[in-house]
Order: C-alpha cells, then sequence, then structure tokens
C-alpha cells in the first residue's frame, strides 16, 4: 500500500530520512517525541512538502502521478488543519458531498450523533476532544482504503482516546483492505492499535517490528559492571548508565532468561523499550 525508499525531506534545520512499508488490510504506527519528523513524514507522503531524494508510492504509483480518484481513496487527519470555526457539522456535510463522489452521509451524520457532536453548534464552540473525533470522521465518511492520521488522540483524555481508537478497529473490520498510518506520541495507544511499529527519532527510523514481538520477545537486562563482563552481547541492542549499572535492551529475553538464570530479565512495555533507545547507547 505505502513504500518509502530512502524519502528524504530538507529544511534549513532538520532532515527527514527514512524508509517504510505499510501492508495492505494493516495498521502501521509511527511514534516519536515532539520534533522528530512524523508530521513532515505525513506530509511528504500527502505530496504537501517535496521529496528531495528517494522516493514515495501509494499503491506502486508515485505520489507526484496520483490521480484526483486516486487520492480521494486517501482519508487523513493533520494536528494543524481543520475546517473554518464558524461552519456547522450541517455545513460540513453539504461540503464534504460536494468533495467526494462516495461520501457516506447517513454514516457520517450517524456517527457524529453516536459521538454527542451538535450539528447545528459552530466549531468554534467544540471542545478538543470534540474537533478531534470530527477530524477523524471526516476521514472515514468516504470510503477511503488508505487513512494518513496525524496525532489523531492527541490532547485527549484516555475516554476519548479509546473511543476514537475503536473506531479505527471498526472501519478496518468493516473494510479489510483498507490500511492505517497513524502517529502519536502515546506509545500506549499503538500498543493497542496497530499490527506494527516504527519508531522516529531526529528525522531517522531507530526501530521498526511488529507489535507482538516487541511485547513478547524484547527484554530488559539489569546488571552491574562485573555481571556486563561475563554475558554474551550478540543479542544486546542498547545500553543505558543507571545507579547500578546497566540497563540493557534486547530482542531475545528468552536466550537471557535462560543462558544467564542469575541475571535480572524484566519484560518491558513498549514505552520502556523505546525511552531505553532514545536515552541509551546503541550497541
Amino acid at each position: 500500500m505505502i513504500v518509502m525508499e530512502n524519502a528524504v525531506v530538507t529544511y534549513p534545520d532538520f532532515k527527514l530520512d527514512c524508509s517504510l512499508e505499510v501492508q495492505e488490510g494493516t495498521i502501521t504506527g509511527i511514534v516519536g517525541e515532539n520534533g522528530a519528523g512524523k508530521t513532515t513524514l505525513f506530509k511528504a507522503l500527502l505530496g504537501l512538502v517535496p521529496i528531495a531524494a528517494g522516493s514515495a508510492k501509494i499503491n506502486g504509483q508515485d505520489i507526484a502521478a496520483l490521480s484526483l480518484t486516486d487520492r480521494e481513496d486517501i482519508g487523513t487527519v493533520l494536528a494543524e488543519s481543520f475546517f473554518n470555526d464558524i461552519y456547522t457539522i450541517r455545513d460540513l456535510n453539504r461540503l464534504l458531498k460536494s468533495f467526494y463522489r462516495k461520501f457516506d452521509e447517513s454514516y457520517f451524520l450517524a456517527q457524529c450523533a453516536a459521538f454527542g457532536l451538535p450539528d447545528k453548534q459552530p466549531l468554534k464552540q467544540f471542545s478538543t476532544g470534540m474537533k478531534a473525533k470530527l477530524k477523524t470522521l471526516t476521514a472515514l465518511s468516504h470510503g477511503a482504503q488508505l487513512l494518513i492520521l496525524d496525532e489523531p488522540t492527541s490532547g485527549l483524555d484516555v475516554s476519548a482516546r479509546y473511543e476514537i481508537l475503536d473506531l479505527l478497529q471498526d472501519y478496518l473490520g468493516d473494510h479489510p483492505r483498507c490500511s492505517i498510518l497513524i502517529s502519536s506520541h502515546i506509545s500506549s495507544d499503538l500498543e493497542k492499535l496497530c499490527d506494527d511499529i516504527y519508531y522516529l527519532k531526529a528525522g531517522k527510523i531507530l526501530l521498526h517490528e511488529e507489535t507482538d514481538r516487541l511485547l513478547d520477545a524484547y527484554g530488559v537486562l539489569k546488571v552491574d559492571d562485573e555481571a556486563l563482563g561475563r554475558l554474551d552481547r550478540e543479542h544486546l541492542l542498547y545500553r543505558k548508565r543507571t545507579n547500578y549499572g546497566y540497563d540493557l535492551l534486547t530482542d531475545q529475553r528468552l536466550f537471557y532468561m535462560e543462558n544467564f538464570p542469575k541475571v535480572i530479565v524484566e519484560k518491558p512495555t513498549i514505552d520502556q523499550i523505546l525511552l531505553l533507545i532514545m536515552e541509551g547507547e546503541r550497541l
């Protein structure tokens, strides 16, 4: 569905240089702290910023060659873009009907009602959570086969975030060939939703792994200097200095549990994995 190969976007003080792939019928997550390049990557995929080198393709076509019909099959949520605050949902309904040939008016209005979004109230009176839900519904309302969602749950409380994540899972269930590329700085959201996760830092991909493997195979070893010297280092990825010695990240937790039974080996959360990569030293 999406293939980016060494795609480069340059700004005076920032450079994005990454490769990624999103398979048909899957949900792929991108996580990274603010300023990592998530929004730049999404804009590059949508043709909103130029790619200086490398390539980005959707369904085998370079993004610059996508037709209007091709682009109607893409649903987007961008953090800084939205409709005029004077509009109401009724106004948006009329606009979306004119924008998209496959706009599903009954779905859009029914979902707005289900989320408790008032159809006569101007958007400037909507809360942050209401606007976030409305953004996502507009992306889902025209039968898109690819969803590109930049931080759709940003700034929301847990309940509102899960409502949106559940909506996305329901959409994928109804559209099994649809693919979703979603970014978040809340990795627990992606853990709930995604088949695989990319970790982006300073414009580069530092990790790509299936979500199940992150949760099942990765581990953190807690060792002092003496224990570190005795370890087999073949399967160690990162290390971080601590008060007692080192935290070591491995993608072969069971190997160390079986072969080094005296070493403390913990099963980490995705947040702990990413934090160790962010703050640690690559081995």
